[in-house]
């Protein structure tokens, strides 16, 4: 696919003391869009680094004007940056990538194509779990899942794969939501998502978004976005402190959308096995 797409993107990051990774990342992200889109825009929130991340991207935003800088004056995590960052973005599509640069978005035109059909277009790491009621063959996948093949391919490390996909069934069993992959990429209309009234404050931020949109009928395509070991600096996703306020993030709205009810009306959307690229 050779013609460049023709809406416009906003690419959302939010860092924390990550000096090491920093240049590397603006540079991976302006070649990328430059080769796939002409109109695009980089948001960066930089979350109260104390080294010298906000310095340096303040330097190469001297060789690139696309490139927009927020500054938390304290560390604010996840939750909040994701909302600042969407608040901020000004494109008709946005989608948000990690600093490591952990998902393999190689395909990202091809994916962006997609939005003209389906309203969003989600990454997954592995193959879904087929939606079955078959037992046997449902267990059958769920093993698949914790397998070696299967969790080195998920994380950094194997105790990281086994939170994220205990955090993936979690998320799946609770809000019954059957999609493949919950911490992905995820490309949405910036106008509809700025619409989602979020109710987290941590890394279930994402889960949200995609759980308000399928609840309120949107279709939404899912193709293979892989998981990229990080080779500089440290991941801060799965730090206790985070992993116990997603949890009760978790299981408070549970407890008020689906035991109390108080999620409104539910139109439940589509989601969308792409057949080209996920076979």
């Amino acid at each position: 696919m050779k013609e460049k797409f023709d809406r416009s993107i906003s690419m959302l990051c939010w860092v924390y003391n990550e000096e090491e990774s920093i240049h590397e990342f603006l540079q991976r992200a302006e070649r990328l869009l430059e080769s796939v889109v002409d109109d695009y825009e980089i948001i960066l929130i930089n979350d109260g680094s104390t080294d010298k991340t906000f310095e340096l991207a303040n330097n190469y935003q001297k060789t690139n004007k696309k490139l927009i800088i927020f500054n938390n004056k304290q560390n604010r995590n996840v939750g909040f940056c994701c909302k600042k960052a969407i608040a901020e973005a000004n494109n008709e599509f946005l989608f948000w990538q990690t600093c490591d640069w952990s998902y393999d978005i190689a395909r990202l035109r091809q994916y962006l194509e997609l939005l003209k059909k389906y309203d969003i277009v989600q990454g997954v790491r592995i193959k879904p779990i087929e939606n079955t009621n078959k037992l046997l063959r449902s267990l059958k996948g769920v093993l698949k899942l914790f397998g070696v093949k299967h969790l080195t391919r998920r994380s950094d490390t194997i105790l990281k794969a086994f939170i994220s996909i205990i955090n993936y069934l979690l998320i799946r069993t609770l809000f019954r939501v059957p999609l493949g992959d919950f911490q992905n990429v995820t490309i949405y209309p910036t106008k509809w998502v700025k619409s989602i009234k979020y109710e987290s404050n941590n890394s279930f931020v994402n889960p949200e978004g995609l759980i308000k949109s399928y609840w309120s009928g949107k279709s939404i395509v899912e193709v293979p976005i892989s998981f990229i070991t990080r080779k500089k600096g440290r991941s801060k996703g799965t730090k206790p402190k985070m992993l116990i306020s997603a949890v009760k993030d978790i299981f408070a709205l549970y407890t008020k959308w689906v035991l109390f009810g108080k999620r409104g009306k539910i139109a439940k959307g589509k989601i969308i096995k792409d057949k080209i690229h996920l076979d």
